[in-house]
Order: C-alpha cells, then structure tokens, then sequence
C-alpha cells in the first residue's frame, strides 16, 4: 500500500498576484513641481492677458449657447453665415434696446445716490447712533494717545477724474465688446470647422469616431446646462419684477433685470441683490414691516430657484459642488473683476462636462460634481 504524500501547494499565477496600492508608487518631484510651475504660468498668463483673453471666453461661451440656433436655422435652408449675421444683429438690437429702456431709472438712481444715502441714514438713525459713537470714541482715543503737537506731513495723491474714468471705462468696454461679437460671429458662422479639421489630422478611424463622440457629448452638455441657467435666470428675474410691483417697489423692471444677471453669480449675487433692493426699499416705505418684506421675498425665490428650480431641471449629473462654486467663483472675481464673477460658473460647469467626458480628467470632473458614483462591492 502506497503511503500518501501530500500534494504541493498549487502556484498563484502571475496575473492574480496582490498587487502594491497605486499610493505606494514613488512620487516624480521634478515632474509636480514642473506641473505647479506651468499652472502658474498659465494663471498668470491668464490675468496678464485679460483683456485679450476674456472677449475670447465670452464668444465661445456665448456660441455655445446659440449654436443650436444655427444649426436649426441650417435646417431651413439657410446659410450659417447669414444665420450668425442674423442673430449677431439680434442680439446687439435685444441687448442696445434693453440698455436703453433701463439707462434712464438705473440714472435716476445713481443721481440721487447722495441724497438717498442721506435720507436712508435718518432712517436708519437709532440702529447706527451706537456705531457712531463708537467711531467718535476711537478718535477721541486715538487723539489721547497722539505724542506732542507734531503732525505727519500729509501726502495727497492726485487720481484721474471721474470724466476720464468714465471716458477710458467706457472706450474699453466697447473695445471689448466689439471684439467679442466679431468672435462670435466667426465662431458661428464657421459651423463645424474646427471639428472637420481635428478629425483630418486623427490618424485613425476610431480615433476619429471618438473625437466627433465627445465632440458632440460636450458640445451637447455644454448648450443644454447654458441654455437652462439663462432661461431660469431670466424667469427668475420676471418674478422678481413682477413681485417687486406687488409690493409696491418704484422701477420693478430695472430690478428684475438686476436679479436675472445676478443671478449668475451665486450666494455674492443674491446678497448683492437683497441688498439693493432693501435699500430702495427703505428709501421707498416708511412702514417697518413692508421695508422688511421686499428681502424676505427676494431671499425665499432666490432659494427656491437656486436649491429647486435648477437642478430639478438640470438633473444630478450637471450639478456642481457648491464649496467649489464658492472657491472658484472668488478666484476668477480676484483674477477678472466683476465679469470674472459673471462668467466662473458657466466656465465650472464646461470644464465640469470636459472632465467627465474625457477619461485621464474624470476624477476631477467627480470632483466637481455633486453625484457620488461608489461601486458595489462584489
């Protein structure tokens, strides 16, 4: 009788070996240091060049809102260059004419800026007595503590005019704004161009394939998230016209209007617009508990629209996070101004759709959003 020898241990194969977690991988120093150095050149670059380079944002935002016009009108037989000629000329009419009927209320306004200031003050005089006290006791302290009677040497620094600040605001914004709708023209009138030109330089057919595939996702992702923000934004800022004439508020268009641009800027844009209208508001009611009503209103449709009406239509897949949204909107309002803070959502929400639809970004575009996708563990 055989003795029974116990058998060897079966080999693990080659490709079921464990493997090291990815975080063990040595980390290239002079590569992440040679990466924060070229954003920070492109940062840079950016905030040395915006005056070339936020025309160009502006126009390939805004074709990518009216593209679909384009290519429906396209349908119908009609040329994309008369096409972007049309809605050029459409939308240079739609906003001059806007500009027009809200210049004189929005001039009123600033012309009786000191006297309602003044006016707003008395009002206001038992809540800010205590602060001007406090104010007059610093000074009183600050005089106290002043050693002998030797006054600095004052520096007085001449600044421009406000004519000629106006003059040189004024030329520039034409400037730009020129140079952007020549941008958006060509942008639309081009049509599918630049997409014809990447894929003849694709080597291959599937490169090819993949590229008009995320060409179109983005290009889609990209007009419906722009489309819906500017279609609510402008309901959002009919209701708030029409809600200020029933409470009783002078000029209810000019600040429907207001709300419906600063709409695109979110939690800086509904503080800036609470306030607006409160200070009209006191300017307008002696009555406490109208005076009070005009924020509470602006407050509850703003949350309505930010937190409800947005992305029930927007869906999960297009919401961003909104810690993000409040750091990137304060970079780009330090890096372009006001017009950076208009534009840092819309261009979170593109560089959101880039990432998810090209695969080395999609960590950064789950990021970005707020869906979380966790895998089932099997």
């Amino acid at each position: 009788m055989k003795s029974a020898r116990p058998e060897s241990a079966t080999p693990v194969p080659a490709d079921e070996e464990v493997k090291s977690p990815p975080f063990n991988v040595p980390i290239d120093i002079r590569s992440v240091a040679l990466t924060g150095l070229f954003v920070l050149a492109i940062l840079y670059t950016l905030h040395f060049a915006q005056e070339f380079v936020l025309p160009v944002v502006l126009a390939w935002i805004l074709s990518s809102l009216l593209a679909p016009i384009v290519r429906f009108l396209k349908r119908l037989k009609i040329p994309e260059a008369l096409s972007a000629l049309i809605i050029v000329a459409a939308l240079v009419g739609g906003v001059s004419y806007g500009a027009y009927r809200l210049s004189g209320p929005a001039r009123s306004w600033i012309e009786k800026a000191p006297r309602a200031f003044s006016s707003a003050r008395a009002k206001l005089r038992s809540v800010i007595r205590p602060v001007e006290h406090m104010q007059q006791t610093t000074k009183q302290l600050e005089q106290m503590t002043t050693i002998g009677d030797q006054k600095p040497t004052a520096v007085e620094i001449k600044k421009p005019g406000l004519g000629e600040m106006v003059f040189s605001g004024t030329k520039d914004f034409l400037i730009a704004a020129g140079i952007t709708l020549i941008l958006l023209y060509f942008l639309l009138a081009s049509g599918d161009l630049f997409l014809l030109k990447l894929v003849k330089i694709l080597p291959t057919l599937d490169d090819k394939k993949i590229a008009v595939e995320i060409y179109r996702q983005i290009e889609r992702d990209v007009s419906t998230y722009l489309s819906v923000v500017t279609f609510t934004n402008m309901g959002f800022g009919c209701i708030i016209g029409l809600a200020m004439y029933l409470v009783g508020l002078p000029n209810p268009v000019l600040w429907g209007s207001m709300a419906a641009v600063l709409a695109y800027i979110p939690y800086l844009g509904a503080l800036v617009g609470i306030t607006t209208v409160t200070f009209v508001a006191i300017l307008t009611f002696d009555d406490a508990i109208r005076i009070a009503m005009v924020p509470f209103i602006y407050f509850g449709l703003d949350t309505i629209q930010a937190n409800l009406v947005v992305p029930f239509i927007l869906g999960r897949r297009l919401a961003l996070n909104p810690l993000v949204i409040f750091i990137w909107l304060t970079f780009w309002g330090w890096m372009w101004g006001i017009i950076g803070a208009l534009l840092a959502v819309p261009m979170l929400a593109v560089f959101k759709i880039i990432c998810d639809q090209i695969e080395p970004l999609a960590a950064v575009g789950e990021f970005l959003g707020t869906e979380t996708k966790i895998a089932a563990a099997s």
